[in-house]
């Protein structure tokens, strides 16, 4: 075939590149499970756990506590306390969390699009 060597393998030109780490740890960051919802809910502003858990129905207690560690771990989230009156725990999103604010609503727009056609296609 055209393009290809000797060897049957694509010149190096057009092999793909390969991907980026910093993407790839960002899309495996965001894209586990239930991660990407709480980013969404926290894009309204502060919550609390309790509201947190309502926004993102079907996530365990467990799980969405290990997923707001890692996301403050990596900087997106913040953590406040309060102890007035009583002990009040809230997250929301740090400067870098609301970098994604743009991604989070193209990924949205397009995942309105993509239902649509596969709803239209079954239909």
């Amino acid at each position: 075939m055209a393009g290809e060597s000797a060897t049957g393998t694509p010149p190096a030109s057009a092999l793909p590149a390969p991907v980026c780490p910093d993407f790839h740890h960002a899309v495996e960051l965001i894209g586990r499970r239930w991660t990407g919802a709480i980013v969404f809910a926290l894009d309204g502003g502060p919550r609390r756990f309790h509201e947190l858990a309502e926004c993102v129905t079907g996530v365990s207690d467990r799980l969405l506590s290990q997923r707001l560690r890692e996301l403050e771990i990596e900087g997106i989230v913040a953590r406040s306390v309060t102890s007035e009156p009583t002990l009040s725990v809230s997250y929301s999103l740090t400067e870098k969390g609301e970098g994604l604010r743009p991604a989070l609503t193209e990924l949205q727009a397009w995942a309105r699009g993509w239902k649509a056609e596969r709803t239209s296609r079954s239909a």
